[in-house]
């Protein structure tokens, strides 16, 4: 009986898959005037890597959560919506609102090229506060059958942020 070189832990060995999701991140908001910004994106805009993964399943998924989102009370209840611009998407690209002091985060939204404004944090009170942030947490994932930005190219969103009246 011959014993096998190699690692005893039973660890598989991770392999490399390069794709990249690069993020651009605007905050929009009822004013245009810098001085008077009710909203605004800090941290930013994050390059998400997916570059491993072990024989026999899938990449592993990316999160970030360097980026967050600053915004104002308003006189009304608000809500504060996401989209994104991104032409010949290939990976896939979610945002959750977490650590949310002021406001109700939504469900984790996937984005994607021609989605419609879709809430990622509501119920926003119009009293109690000036100013909160809540953090943003960006998760990229990828299959296989995705392909990878070495034949595919990277994936650009532009990411805007609004805050209106719920």
């Amino acid at each position: 009986m011959r014993a096998k070189k190699g690692h005893s832990s039973g660890m598989r060995k991770p392999w490399r898959l390069a794709c990249l999701l690069s993020v651009c991140l605007l905050a929009l908001a009822s004013t245009l005037s810098e001085a008077h910004a009710q909203i605004s994106v800090r941290g930013g805009n994050p390059t998400l890597s997916i570059t491993t993964g072990f024989p026999g399943s899938e990449p592993i998924p990316v999160v970030n959560v360097a980026t967050s989102l600053r915004y104002r009370r308003q006189a009304q209840i608000a809500k504060i919506t996401v989209t994104t611009s991104c032409p010949g998407q290939s990976f896939t690209l979610k945002v959750l609102a977490t650590n949310i002091d002021q406001g109700v985060a939504a469900p984790e939204v996937t984005l994607f090229q021609g989605m419609l404004d879709t809430d990622v944090i509501t119920n926003i009170p119009s009293a109690g506060f000036v100013w909160t942030n809540a953090t943003l947490q960006y998760t990229a994932s990828a299959t296989f059958a995705d392909g990878n930005s070495a034949e595919l190219g990277n994936d650009v969103h532009t990411v805007t942020y609004t805050l209106q009246v719920q």
